[in-house]
């Protein structure tokens, strides 16, 4: 038996924060007890914070940390090890790792990334090298050409938890305006000739494919024990569209009338977290803050800076006045909930011992220790 007794800490349990202790035993949380604990060989938090592990239910870092630079492309399986050993330093024991299936044509080098992304889970998941545990999230790219057959390929995988819709044609979701599409594809290198065709060519293209793709796309997913997400909602139609076609969670939603109508409809939401660490969206639309305060965000997702969920957890808890446990749950229990891992995201005995100790330093929350599983691992 393997026990670690984590004591003098504020530990942030569902109902409440109490200043207890946590004895660890055998990778599972076997006691919670209030006040210091005087056994030998305890760690001593020194009045820290610790919380469950966080979830992180969507994150591109892995493309990141492939592509680091435009035209600078990283040996695929090093990019892994990087992207896992922030996710760990971040607080995050858990990640869904988000990878694209299908290609619109200008994000270079995405269906390189989910092939050898998925290829580089298989090989490395079982090792016992990773510090964070890592399951899939498969974004399909609905008007694209390819998206059905990658799809069919790869549903099956033991790692998949989650399956978002999505559609990035110029004009929709979060290229709403336009005008944003063209700058990216200028920053790019494209002239406007170029840039002219392909918006007429995406757009063409979405009206061929768009709906067929999605039913079929639905129809693949069926009876998939995988939680289905819709994304970059705009409008209260489109929500209507997706709840009745058996979709329950709303990610990114990027208006406030569209996070309103799921919830409205049952669905949960996904919010960025580092639209609230910024203050706002990076594309311009709805600011994540706005959503919590109407009561129209269940979850945060780190979207490109896994770091940014412990810190928009406790900004969410200090500018909207929701309290620090409910605010710690969007980054752990409701999306361990919607991943399908019940046996983690939560302080309480009998879950797994994935935990993280926080220090405050003028209001910043550190991420100093990471234990997944009972095992340090940052």
């Amino acid at each position: 038996m393997i026990e670690t007794i984590l004591t003098n800490a504020l530990l942030v349990l569902p109902d409440g924060v109490l200043h207890g202790s946590v004895v660890v035993r055998d990778g599972l949380i076997a006691e919670i007890q209030p006040g210091r604990s005087h056994a030998s060989g305890v760690v001593d938090f020194d009045g820290d914070h610790l919380m469950p592990g966080v979830v992180d239910v969507h994150t591109d870092n892995l493309e990141r940390q492939v592509q680091p630079r435009l035209n600078a492309r990283w040996p695929s399986r090093s990019a892994l090890l990087a992207h896992d050993a922030q996710c760990a330093a971040a607080g995050v024991t858990t990640v869904l790792d988000a990878l694209c299936v299908g290609d619109l044509g200008f994000d270079h080098g995405r269906q390189r990334t989910f092939h050898e992304g998925v290829a580089d889970l298989d090989a490395l998941a079982d090792t016992g090298l990773l510090k964070s545990e890592h399951f899939l999230h498969l974004r399909c790219e609905m008007p694209s050409t390819n998206v059905l057959a990658l799809m069919d390929a790869v549903a099956d995988h033991a790692h998949v938890r989650m399956v978002s819709l999505m559609d990035h044609s110029p004009g929709v979701g979060q290229y709403a305006d336009v005008e944003r599409f063209r700058a990216l594809r200028r920053k790019e290198g494209s002239d406007e000739a170029a840039i002219e065709a392909q918006i007429l060519h995406l757009l063409e293209q979405r009206g061929r494919l768009r709906e067929p793709n999605r039913r079929a796309l639905l129809a693949r997913v069926a009876g998939l024990d995988v939680a289905i997400a819709s994304h970059d909602d705009e409008t209260e139609a489109e929500v209507v569209q997706n709840h009745a076609d058996g979709i329950r969670i709303s990610e990114f939603p990027v208006t406030l009338a569209a996070a309103k109508a799921a919830k409205a409809h049952g669905m949960k939401v996904i919010a960025g977290a580092p639209n609230i660490v910024r203050g706002g969206s990076h594309s311009g639309n709805v600011a994540a803050t706005d959503l919590l305060q109407a009561g129209a965000v269940d979850a945060l997702a780190s979207d490109y800076v896994p770091a940014s969920l412990v810190e928009a957890a406790f900004r969410s808890a200090e500018a909207t006045g929701i309290s620090l446990p409910a605010a710690i749950a969007l980054i752990t229990d409701t999306p361990a909930q919607m991943a399908r891992l019940p046996d983690r995201g939560r302080l309480a005995p009998g879950l797994r011992a994935d935990l993280v100790r926080v220090r405050l330093f003028e209001g910043l929350p550190i991420v100093r220790q990471v234990w997944r599983a009972g095992e340090r691992v940052a």
